[in-house]
């Protein structure tokens, strides 16, 4: 049986094909070497990202075999959370108690579980109250096609498309490097997204804002230790894989019942 999360890549990513981005480090280089980094200290330090199932069976209709642990109160992901009522890449009031940042490879399966089973109960649940808030972050570790996917993703997001697009893409299974997220299947996620602009989208991806934004997002998880997707960062408690949502209810009720 497959385990409820994709873990990092074992090969090296290849360069990415945009000239103008030689010379500096893309979000997939820079994540092969900090998943290896994070990988190892995980094993041989306490006290790093906990994990509620690591390893469990199954995706989001299995059962959990773990407990969500508290991390230590130094641990950055305790204040990673950017609560910009501006940013298109976020759901619900910046000021909602209970922060889910969520780390997403768009290649990923477990990814896409997430997304079709337990994605929307979550925002009609919790964030639609004003209870929660979810906060997106791009990781691609699966590939070039997944540096692509996040960037694209991203440049929906410009013209306010980025759940929209996020619906389209994890919308059904795919095998990786299928073509889905080269230029042609981005532009058609992008019109299926409702995108209004696709020759601004297209510019948009190619951007540097584009990879720059990918770079803060893979940095971010390398801090904090993520070495697999999805992952979730909740006020300071840590979730790895597509869990059932009745998991995540039982989290976010305590962290509710207990926020100032």
């Amino acid at each position: 049986m497959p385990v409820s999360r994709t873990r990092k890549p074992k090969q090296k990513p290849r360069e990415p094909a945009r000239p103008e981005a030689r010379g500096r480090r893309s979000a997939l280089r820079r994540l092969t070497a900090a998943l290896i980094a994070a990988f190892l200290v995980c094993v041989l330090a306490v006290g790093g990202l906990s994990a509620l199932s690591g390893g469990g069976d199954g995706g989001a209709d299995g059962e959990g075999d773990g407990s969500v642990q508290p991390l230590p109160s130094d641990h950055p992901a305790l204040d990673v959370a950017r609560r910009d009522a501006d940013d298109p890449l976020a759901l619900g009031e910046a000021d909602a108690p209970v922060v889910m940042i969520e780390y997403v490879d768009f290649q990923d399966a477990f990814s896409g579980i997430h997304a079709r089973e337990t994605h929307d109960a979550l925002v009609a649940e919790y964030v639609e109250s004003g209870e929660v808030r979810i906060e997106f972050r791009n990781y691609p570790i699966n590939g070039p096609e997944s540096d692509s996917a996040a960037r694209a993703a991203w440049a929906a997001g410009q013209q306010g498309r980025f759940w929209e697009f996020y619906a389209a893409a994890l919308a059904e299974e795919f095998h990786q490097g299928s073509g889905r997220f080269d230029e042609e299947g981005a532009r058609a996620l992008a019109e299926e997204a409702g995108v209004a602009d696709v020759e601004r989208f297209a510019a948009d991806m190619e951007s540097d804002e584009a990879f720059d934004a990918i770079q803060r997002d893979a940095d971010e998880g390398f801090d904090l230790g993520v070495t697999s997707t999805p992952s979730f960062m909740i006020n300071g408690q840590a979730i790895e894989g597509a869990r059932p949502v009745d998991e995540f209810r039982e989290l976010l009720d305590q962290l509710i019942e207990s926020a100032p």
